[in-house]
């Protein structure tokens, strides 16, 4: 089966996977999305192996969101949008749909550090912040913090509740 059309019959089920899990991460559904497709294009751009269905692919996708999430670092190299894909000349930037906003109308909407700390978080939920923002994992911060992971889980998530009260997310 062709990566196009692999891409377009299971797009759905990989969006909802992205809404799925995006209330544990910092990254947009959009960034899940992405990390999805271009896992996908990496084991299956060349097509589907013989006897591997969609439903196998598609929870393969899931297993990858998770591990990307649990460890906070990418899993897979990063492809240019404009990398030939085929033979014919197709890019990723041809197959994956484009939604980009105008320069002003998207800085507008970007929240920075700054602001993202001022929005009435404890000095507890900073320190996670700060670390998340370092690159460090769940299990790494709670060790620095000397407290437990369930622990740095529960900051996160207040992070995450306060910076949806403002609006920042959709």
């Amino acid at each position: 089966m062709d990566f196009r059309i692999l891409l377009e019959k299971i797009t759905p089920a990989l969006k909802y996977i992205a809404r799925k899990h995006l209330f544990y991460s910092l990254y947009s559904e959009e960034d899940l999305y992405q990390e999805m497709c271009l896992y996908l294009w990496q084991h299956y751009g060349n097509g589907l192996p013989i006897g591997i269905n969609e439903g196998y692919v598609i929870k393969g996708c899931e297993f990858h969101i998770q591990n990307f999430l649990r460890k906070g670092r990418p899993k897979v190299k990063f492809s240019s949008l404009d990398e030939l894909i085929t033979p014919g000349g197709l890019t990723l930037a041809d197959i994956l749909e484009d939604k980009k906003e105008g320069f002003s109308s998207s800085m507008e909407n970007k929240l920075t550090v700054d602001e993202l700390k001022n929005i009435g978080l404890t000095d507890r939920e900073k320190s996670v912040l700060s670390y998340l923002l370092k690159g460090y994992t769940i299990r790494e911060i709670a060790k620095e913090m000397n407290v437990s992971h369930v622990m740095v889980l529960k900051h996160k998530k207040n992070i995450i509740k306060k910076w949806r009260a403002k609006g920042y997310q959709k």
